[in-house]
This record gives structure tokens, C-alpha cells and sequence, in this order.
């Protein structure tokens, strides 16, 4: 029986999202599988053992000894959202180890990561994407030539992370600094962008050795402002699958979610988000590739909407790195 770690924590603001993501994913897998979650949060790793107990992750080859007996892993299934598991650095240390694990490689996971340096790298491949500004630590920027170049409104948001932790819509002007220095509080950089109107759709996909699979789109009406943190996870949306949108438009996304796939030679599952402007051009806003999985995530809920079996899709994940 193959042994499953299923890393779940961060160092981020979206550890608690993580956590809530390990659960599911713990549901999915199925049990012929032996599932232990092992959070990682800061320097402590603890694997998350029966009865409440938890032992210490060895990081020389990421075991645990439990009942006096060392156990290691065959696969992890990365959940983390943020860093260290977002960003490559995770999937640099598996790759040190030999532990096969469900998500993209090193390069793609540091380059979708940062949204402003994986927009600029696939706007050079013809795929539309909004206007946007990077901004650096102690870069002094000024609101008139900001608003002039975006126009109103704008986003402000931290170029890594996610969730729409620290992200604001800007109205006016001097709205601006304030909302630069709260998403500085979450990172080192901040993307300031332009607003796109239209539909909000997500596509997920996974690709293995023997099949690609594209699952139907999901269109997002969100109750707030935008899709902010409320929408996502605490009820303030509208999550309609499959998306209300043209077979056309629908077939376009799928075929620009798979090129995306490609361009970045993802592994495993990911999701990109795109917004419908009303003269029907589509534009990206980003691309996940540890995206959220707990029952109510949009990827669970598009796999149902395909007739799949989840337990079987996280099957395909994990065989497909053996």
C-alpha cells in the first residue's frame, strides 16, 4: 500500500485555507491508500498521526518515527497555498529527495507564482492579459502617472499570493497609496492593474501520461466588489457550473487553458482564471497550479460536473508520477 503525504500549511495567509484544502483532499484519495496530512509552518513540519497524536518530520529525507518505527512517503500531494509550496521551493527539496509529487515542476510553480512575471512571459504567446504595473520595496510611485497609464478603476495586489488576500479595487486616486502599502504587508512586490469588466469563468484541467483532461468552466458572480476573500470562502458568490457562456467562448478557454498547460509545462492539476469582456475577448488573470480543494473548490465542483469521480482523478494524479 502506497503511502500518501498530503502538505498542507505555509507560511502565508492562506495557511488556514490550506489546511481546510488537506482535509479535502484526505476525503478524495481513496483508501487503499495510506493518507497522513503533514503540515509545514515555518520550521516546524509534523506529520498528523491517529488519537490527535504528532510527530516531527525528519527533513533529511522527510520521514516521521511513530510507535518506534520510521515510516517514509512514496508521493506528496502538495496543497500549500503560498509559500513554500506554491512558489518551487518545495518542489525543489522533493526533487533533492526522489519524492514524486502531484504538482508543477520548479520553474512553473516559481513562474505562475509571481502574477506579474507569468502574465508578462505569455502575453509574448498571444494570450490577452490585463495592463499592469510592478512595484517594488521602497519604489515611490506617483498617482497621476499611475492612473493616467491604467486608468480608474484599478486593482492593487500582491504580485505572490493569493486568496485576494490584501488585494483592493481602487476607485479614485487617493485611494491609491493606501491600498500599495497594505498589499506591500503581504509581499515584496505589488502588481497595480487594470480593471477588466466582464463574466469571470475558471477552467480546471490535468494532463497524464495516457489521457488530457479539460473540465467544464465555472462562472463566478461574486456578491462583493469583485471576487475578494468573502466571495471565496465565506458564501458571497454565485458559483454556476457549467459556465453560461457560448459553446464557442467555452471551447476557446478550454483550448486556451491547454495551451497555457503547455507553454508552462505544468504537471498535475491546475486552474486559470479568465475574464469575458463584453465584445467576447478573453482575457486571463491568472493561473493556479495548487489550486483550492475542498468540497466546495471550483475543481471538485467541475470534476462532479463532468461525471468524473474524484477519488479516481486523484488516483491518475498519483499513479501518473510511478
Amino acid at each position: 500500500m502506497k503511502r500518501i503525504a498530503i502538505v498542507a500549511g505555509g507560511d502565508s495567509s492562506e495557511c488556514e485555507v490550506s489546511l481546510r484544502s488537506a482535509d479535502g483532499i484526505m476525503s478524495f484519495i481513496p483508501d487503499d491508500y495510506e493518507k497522513y496530512i503533514v503540515t509545514i509552518i515555518g520550521k516546524k513540519w509534523e506529520v498528523h498521526l491517529p488519537d490527535d497524536r504528532r510527530a516531527p518530520i525528519d527533513k533529511n529525507d522527510f520521514s516521521f518515527v511513530a510507535d518506534g518505527k520510521k515510516f517514509t512517503f512514496d508521493f506528496a500531494y502538495i496543497t500549500i497555498h503560498g509559500t513554500p509550496g506554491e512558489n518551487g521551493i518545495l518542489q525543489g527539496y522533493f526533487d533533492l529527495i526522489g519524492m514524486p509529487f502531484s504538482c508543477c515542476d520548479v520553474l512553473a510553480s516559481a513562474l505562475t507564482f509571481n502574477k506579474y512575471v507569468c502574465n508578462c512571459f505569455l502575453k509574448n504567446f498571444d494570450i490577452n492579459v490585463a495592463e499592469s504595473v510592478l512595484l517594488r520595496t521602497n519604489q515611490v510611485v506617483d498617482n497621476e502617472s499611475v492612473v493616467r497609464e491604467l486608468g480608474l478603476p484599478l486593482f492593487v495586489k500582491p504580485a505572490a499570493g493569493g486568496s485576494s488576500f490584501c488585494t483592493t479595487k481602487v476607485k479614485s486616486k487617493d485611494m491609491l497609496q493606501q491600498a500599495i502599502e497594505e498589499a506591500f504587508a503581504e509581499a515584496d512586490e505589488v502588481i497595480v492593474e487594470s480593471f477588466v469588466d466582464g463574466t469571470e469563468v475558471t477552467c480546471g484541467m490535468y494532463k497524464t501520461k495516457g489521457k488530457t483532461v479539460i473540465l467544464p468552466l465555472t462562472e463566478v458572480v461574486s456578491k462583493n466588489e469583485f471576487f475578494d476573500y468573502n466571495a471565496k470562502y465565506n458564501n458571497q458568490s454565485d458559483e454556476i457550473t457549467p459556465a453560461r457562456i457560448s459553446d464557442k467562448l467555452t471551447e476557446a478557454i478550454k483550448q486556451t487553458t491547454a495551451q497555457i498547460y503547455e507553454l508552462i509545462a505544468a504537471k498535475g492539476i491546475i486552474r486559470a482564471d479568465y475574464i469575458i469582456e463584453p465584445s467576447g475577448r478573453i482575457v486571463l488573470l491568472e493561473v493556479n497550479t495548487t489550486p483550492g480543494m475542498t468540497p466546495q473548490s471550483f475543481l471538485p465542483q467541475q470534476i462532479r460536473a463532468a461525471g468524473m469521480d474524484i477519488a479516481e482523478v486523484m488516483r491518475d494524479i498519483i499513479e501518473d508520477s510511478f
